[in-house]
């Protein structure tokens, strides 16, 4: 007897053959030709600058603007802060590779080099909006303009660069929790070739007498969804195995790293209709005894569950889902002997039979693991009858179990949901979110293909990331979720375009595992956001009320309207400044 499992999963060696995850791949032709008009204004030669982390720069454009020979920030102990210098060339260089110093002060303290991290960043294919300012739809390439665009950070080097390319580098600095406050001075260098190098950047980071909590510390309620079958797809391995396990451990490391909370796991096979290029399988093998009596094979569960809560992802375990998009419902039939299906509507004494005893098992399961106060029965875009139906079987089994929707906002049962994340348009009433606090629940709130901004897709300004978080700060919410952290296309690393939404839209981070611009300012972000929350309390507490105020007035622009006037990048960097002066 096996489990219900995702058709082709295994069928991917040839393309992993010819592009090893963890070893320096090929991006795909630009389609747009070479700038040769900003080429000409370039004196013949190479150069090297540090540029703005807001920009996505082009490849075969030199650049003009945004550009200084120095960078200098500042940063609380605990925080890691990043920046982006770009070489551009009249001439091929290879190989190219990157190195770079301790950060020293003048009382003879340093933050080691190993805190410092340089990658190339990689072109990707993207497209770009509906006309109708959307990402969602049947999208076909033929219909958008494609062009390649500066995501993926790599971790490989060297790197050969074309002539009349412009290739980007992003510089971060994780500063230690322990390092003595005062400016830190430092040197990234570029070399080419065996033993030749530009001339060395340097920067300088101001540490501040503040200090963040560790990303397991952060209260920041991040819930990026997880897909481990995409993992086993392009490592060519078998779901759950040994090697299963070992390749995912650096990608869910990387995301408790950016203080994730949430456990991604799915009770019932295909949850989502296929949507994805990899269908999510059941983590719970669903068995009919000859009977009509069923049984519960929780095995993959408790693997998945206890590896993530190893990790670091351990307060919360959101199941997916009771009310899957198709009301389809997989299990094995001992008496037919076949893996077959249910088709049930909430409401419906079918419905009720299938999923009374489950519910009453995994209670008790969940209970005997010690799991029960952090596992959510969890459901998304949900229509609110469908929900009402599906939380009175819930609680009839067990009135303390837990549930999460991601979706609309539903007054009438929002004091039902334990989590509760509704998209971005949505309005939630003040004293409804207090209440919501006062009770312990959590909401925040969601992006995804319908809106055009902001967003996290690979064409959007980077800045949109970070801006998130102060969103979410400004209306009281605690925290963001974004349906795919690693639901990869067939060809992630050259081409993040996908059949059904905007560039982008079902992954942050790349294989091998390699980070990604959006990925790294959703964090700084994040960081940002916990800042926001320690200094309030400061405030609150030593009776600052002009310090709070000045504070609470720069977070009303966070406004998803004032977008339209002033981007992403403007707004934080005044709101930045001021929060690094307080």
């Amino acid at each position: 007897m096996k489990y219900l499992l995702l058709a082709g999963l295994l069928l991917t060696g040839q393309y992993l053959s010819a592009q090893p995850l963890a070893q320096s791949y090929t991006e795909l032709p630009n389609p747009k030709p070479i700038n040769q008009a900003s080429w000409q204004a370039v004196k013949a030669g190479t150069y090297v600058s540090f540029a703005s982390p807001d920009v996505r720069y082009e490849k075969h454009t030199a650049p003009t603007a945004a550009l200084t020979p120095q960078w200098s920030t500042k940063a609380w102990r605990g925080e890691k802060v990043h920046t982006q210098l770009l070489i551009w060339t009249t001439k091929p260089l290879d190989p190219v590779s990157l190195v770079w110093s301790d950060l020293r002060n003048n009382k003879g303290n340093t933050i080691p080099a190993g805190q410092v991290k340089a990658g190339f960043v990689r072109y990707v294919m993207t497209d770009a909006l509906n006309p109708d300012g959307t990402g969602c739809g049947n999208r076909k390439v033929v219909d958008f303009d494609s062009s390649l665009v500066a995501d993926a950070i790599d971790m490989v080097q060297p790197l050969a660069i074309p002539q009349q390319t412009t290739q980007p580098v992003w510089l971060s600095v994780s500063v230690p929790a322990n390092t003595p406050p005062g400016m830190y001075k430092g040197t990234v260098t570029i070399k080419t070739g065996q033993n030749s190098q530009l001339t060395p950047l340097e920067y300088t980071i101001e540490v501040l007498n503040h200090t963040l909590p560790a990303p397991k510390d952060w209260r920041f309620h991040l819930d990026l969804w997880q897909s481990p079958y995409a993992v086993a797809r392009m490592h060519n391995v078998k779901p759950w195995s040994p090697e299963h396990m070992a390749a995912m451990k650096p990608y869910m490391q990387m995301l408790a790293n950016a203080g994730q909370k949430v456990i991604t796991a799915t009770i019932i096979h295909d949850p989502w209709r296929s949507q994805t290029e990899d269908v999510y399988g059941s983590m719970v093998r669903w068995v009919k005894k000859r009977d009509g009596s069923w049984t519960y094979d929780y095995a993959i569960f408790d693997q998945w569950v206890n590896y993530m809560m190893a990790l670091g992802i351990d307060q919360q375990i959101n199941c997916y889902s009771m009310i899957p998009w198709d009301l389809k419902f997989a299990y094995y039939d001992e008496a037919a002997r076949k893996d077959t299906f249910l088709i049930a509507k909430t409401g419906t004494s079918e419905y009720d039979n299938h999923w009374r005893p489950m519910l009453t098992d995994f209670a008790r399961h969940l209970k005997q693991k010690g799991w029960f106060g952090k596992t959510t029965i969890a459901m998304d875009e949900r229509p609110m009858a469908a929900m009402q139906q599906a939380l009175q079987v819930i609680k009839n089994v067990d009135k303390n179990f837990k549930v999460v929707l991601a979706g609309n906002y539903h007054p009438e049962i929002q004091q039902d949901l334990a989590d509760y994340s509704i998209a971005s348009n949505q309005v939630i009433e003040p004293a409804t979110l207090q209440q919501r606090k006062e009770r312990g629940q959590k909401t925040t709130f969601y992006t995804a293909c319908p809106e055009g901004y902001p967003n996290t897709f690979t064409f959007s300004p980077p800045a949109e990331a970070t801006w998130l978080a102060w969103h979410s700060a400004h209306k009281g919410y605690d925290g963001y979720l974004r349906w795919a952290y690693n639901s990869w296309v067939k060809d992630p690393l050259r081409d993040s375009r996908f059949r059904s939404w905007a560039a982008g839209d079902t992954y942050f981070v790349y294989p091998g595992p390699r980070t990604s611009l959006r990925f790294e300012r959703l964090i700084e972000g994040i960081q940002d956001y916990e800042k926001i929350r320690i200094l309030k309390e400061q405030f609150q507490k030593n009776n600052q009320t002009d310090k709070l105020q000045q504070l609470e007035q720069v977070l009303k622009g966070f406004e998803i309207a004032n977008l339209k006037a002033t981007p992403a990048g403007e707004q934080l960097q005044a709101a930045k400044s001021m929060l690094n002066s307080l």
